[in-house]
């Protein structure tokens, strides 16, 4: 059974920092496309990044230039370093793994003062 399961989300201030871990089970996901997504109520899931089995990333102009994806194939985790966040980052993030659609249970990212 193939499990992600998403972590280190929070409540954090404008401009601040979090890392989001993405943690996969069952399957193998160096040969796979990885992405994160997000999620307000009322809205379709829309990407934030993405990374391919050889390390080539693509973001959303959102998230271009603040965040960054990254994968650690030996930990079978992907991760995405989250900078100078705004209000307009809050959502809940989920991870994808492409190979298969798999999606974790996506962890809640808050952005306030």
């Amino acid at each position: 059974q193939v499990q992600l399961v998403e972590s280190g989300g929070g409540l954090v201030q404008p401009g601040g920092s979090l890392r989001l871990s993405c943690a996969a089970s069952g399957k193998d996901i160096s040969r796979s496309g990885m992405g994160w997504y997000r999620q307000v109520p009322g809205e379709q899931r829309k990407l934030v990044a993405s990374i391919t089995s050889g390390g080539i990333t693509n973001y959303a102009d959102s998230a271009r230039g603040r965040f960054t994806i990254s994968r650690d194939n030996a930990k079978n985790t992907v991760y995405l370093q989250m900078n100078s966040l705004k209000p307009q980052d809050t959502a809940v993030y989920y991870c994808n793994m492409y190979r298969g659609d798999y999606w974790g249970q996506g962890t809640q990212v808050t952005v306030s003062s």
